[in-house]
């Protein structure tokens, strides 16, 4: 017996603005799932309790809902965050990830399972590609936050001309789009360090030291908005 699935994330409050953008009434969204996508049991009482929060459609009922509203499953999701959630919002089978991405799929879908993604560089670019993954995403989605975290680290503590390959390796984008980020967190974390120490006073050194292990512990915060433009496995994306 297949182990239930987690209900994915469900905005509830754009379900409803999108229904009643289109005019349509909750009867009107069920009868749509029963007469085209064969969900039998969905009436315009369970749709009203999504609307309301009281309940969360399965991913075959969000996918119908989606379909009869006119809009992309992942309109009607909150944030994603696990490998199957932005599967699902890209409206996405697991055959089309795993086809994408390089790899079988029996093994993607251990891995969506334990959440656990284990591919190789080049699969995990492939694999940005085909969910369309914004970088933070893509770090996330591939476990490799943590790793990501210590070289920055490392880079505003140290040298960080040294660390732009292995960030760029880490990232799956082109070095070239590193440099300017790297070096302003480098900056702002040495900027920081040399602020405290002139406004601490006698107790420079222990507010100095504060400031730099808050600024370190939240690193992947200070470096993410420098890097806006920049997509995994295909460096920068061209200007609108």
């Amino acid at each position: 017996m297949q182990p239930s699935q987690p209900t994915p994330p469900f905005n509830f409050p754009a379900a409803r603005r999108l229904r009643e953008a289109l005019g349509m009434a909750p009867g009107h969204v069920a009868y749509g799932m029963r007469a085209s996508y064969g969900l039998a049991h969905v009436t315009p009482d369970t749709v009203m309790a999504w609307e309301r929060g009281l309940a969360a459609p399965n991913a075959a009922e969000l996918a119908a809902l989606a379909a009869t509203l006119w809009c992309s499953p992942g309109e009607l999701m909150g944030a994603a965050t696990t490998l199957r959630e932005h599967r699902l919002a890209r409206g996405l089978a697991p055959e089309d990830v795993a086809r994408g991405a390089g790899v079988e799929i029996q093994t993607y879908l251990r891995m969506e399972e334990t959440n656990e993604w284990r591919g190789t560089d080049r699969q995990s670019a492939a694999l940005a590609r085909t969910l369309r993954l914004p970088l933070p995403d893509f770090v996330t989605v591939t476990g490799r936050a943590d790793d990501l975290a210590e070289l920055l680290r490392s880079a505003v503590t140290t040298r960080w001309q040294g660390y732009v390959r292995p960030v760029s390796k880490l990232l799956a984008v082109e070095k070239r789009d590193l440099e300017g980020p790297l070096r302003k967190l480098h900056e702002d974390y040495q900027s920081r360090m040399v602020r405290t120490l002139s406004w601490g006073g006698g107790a420079g050194a222990d507010a100095s030291g504060h400031a730099g292990r808050d600024f370190l512990d939240r690193i992947l915060d200070h470096f993410w908005p420098t890097v806006p433009n920049i997509s995994p496995s295909r460096g920068s994306r061209p200007a609108p």
